[in-house]
């Protein structure tokens, strides 16, 4: 699904610009190409969206597309196609979490196929550990607390999608950078000795060559993150054939996400990542940090 998502991807956000320097609207497009205004938005937000290479080319018309733009745009097209195609034909055309669909929410589809296209996410978390992160009881603690009535059987299915996001960890060619306040090994979601557990994890994971975890510590004072909360930076890689791909600021709320690619946007989470980095303890005084709080949930 990676490919098939950075192309879509790619794609929208080319048609995207086209329409914004033709200074057309969503609704306008979509109503010179006999589709709808929602239609236009799937398409240049990089989702699944149901559009004729004949409706494609009405649109092109529309947006006064030059030669140039216009053999890239249906180049950017037939990539989509192709890669639609391959999807579809080794069986993932809806992605591996599509048999857990029921036990997400419904913006979560979405963030999966963008972390499951990035080649380095960069995430700063307040509260909990990053899903990419989490071993399986701390997961179970957290799905009881989210949907006190789940089913055991629901509870383990969301465990086999938690397994199966992260075997990106073993992917050599992935990068994640993790910046955990203190609260994260205080918060108690489970009883201490899955607490325990779950930092061992994190203290072992640690270890990996393409993953990095840093604890930003009660006593550093003031600084950017207590105001920015949790976010999670993705950042695609952009083979020389397409348009480079933008990153993506993902936010996760209680019940909806915020999805951010506007350069100045991103430019204020960089700069909140730097200033997290500036405070936060070192990679190896933050494994002395974890293993001794796992000791004192152990005692």
């Amino acid at each position: 699904m990676a490919g098939s998502t950075v192309s879509r991807r790619a794609f929208g956000n080319f048609l995207r610009d086209m329409r914004t320097r033709a200074n057309k609207t969503a609704l306008a497009a979509g109503l010179h190409a006999e589709t709808s205004r929602m239609t236009i938005v799937r398409l240049e937000d990089g989702l699944l969206t149901k559009i004729t290479t004949m409706q494609l080319k009405s649109l092109l018309d529309f947006y006064e597309a030059d030669e140039s733009s216009r053999s890239t745009a249906l180049d950017l097209w037939q990539e989509v196609r192709e890669q639609a195609k391959a999807d579809k034909l080794q069986g993932n055309s809806k992605g591996f979490w599509q048999p857990y669909a029921d036990q997400l929410p419904s913006h979560f589809p979405h963030y999966l196929r963008l972390e499951a296209a990035a080649a380095r996410m960069t995430t700063h978390q307040l509260v909990l550990v990053h899903g990419l992160l989490q071993t399986s009881d701390y997961r179970r603690a957290i799905a009881k607390l989210d949907t006190p009535s789940i089913s055991r059987v629901d509870i383990e299915r969301r465990i086999e999608l938690t397994e199966r996001r992260q075997a990106r960890l073993d992917e050599p060619d992935f990068r994640l950078e993790v910046l955990l306040s203190e609260a994260v090994l205080r918060n108690q979601p489970a009883d201490p000795d899955v607490m325990a557990g779950q930092l061992h994890w994190l203290a072992e994971v640690s270890e990996r060559d393409n993953i990095s975890i840093r604890i930003v510590p009660f006593d550093v004072g003031p600084h950017r993150g207590l105001v920015i909360q949790s976010f999670t930076l993705l950042e695609f890689t952009n083979p020389e054939s397409r348009p480079a791909e933008p990153p993506v600021v993902y936010l996760e709320g209680a019940v909806g996400a915020l999805y951010h690619e506007r350069a100045d946007v991103i430019e204020r989470y960089r700069e909140a990542i730097n200033a997290l980095q500036a405070v936060a303890l070192s990679e190896a005084d933050t494994r002395t940090m974890v293993l001794r709080v796992a000791k004192e949930y152990a005692a």
